[in-house]
């Protein structure tokens, strides 16, 4: 079992290793990964303890997207994303395991990113979850 900065490190270096995937900051604490200066998952829970951590992704298989909003907490993101699929989970201990929180995230990439960088992916060996 981990507990949510663990599993929000876990998420963050899975994402970061994902092709041409590049951490920002564009809003202070918080982190977001972008492909292609388009972000594809957002990293929430470092601006302090009162924060809880979380991460939002954009789902747009609706299985996955139905899953997702099942996470005890979970709703669409805010600020109009959740109209276009996005998501936003807390990574409460124990909640979510962190290699299905991994798969959304490998999700949203592929929503986002050029064909020729998830061909990349594809080509490549798999990104194991430790």
């Amino acid at each position: 079992m981990h507990n949510s900065a663990t599993t929000r490190d876990k998420i963050r270096s899975f994402a970061l290793s994902l092709p041409g995937a590049a951490e920002e900051f564009p809003w202070g604490d918080n982190a977001v990964v972008k492909v292609n200066k388009k972000i594809f998952v957002f990293l929430g829970g470092e601006g302090g303890p009162e924060e809880e951590a979380g991460i939002a992704v954009k789902l747009v298989d609706e299985e996955a997207h139905g899953h997702a909003l099942a996470v005890p907490g979970a709703a669409p993101t805010r600020y109009g994303l959740g109209r276009h699929g996005w998501v936003s989970v807390p990574l409460r201990t124990g909640d979510t395991p962190v290699e299905l929180l991994c798969d959304w995230v490998e999700e949203s990439y592929r929503t986002i990113a050029p064909k020729r960088l998830v061909a990349v992916l594809d080509a490549g060996p798999s990104n194991p979850v430790g």
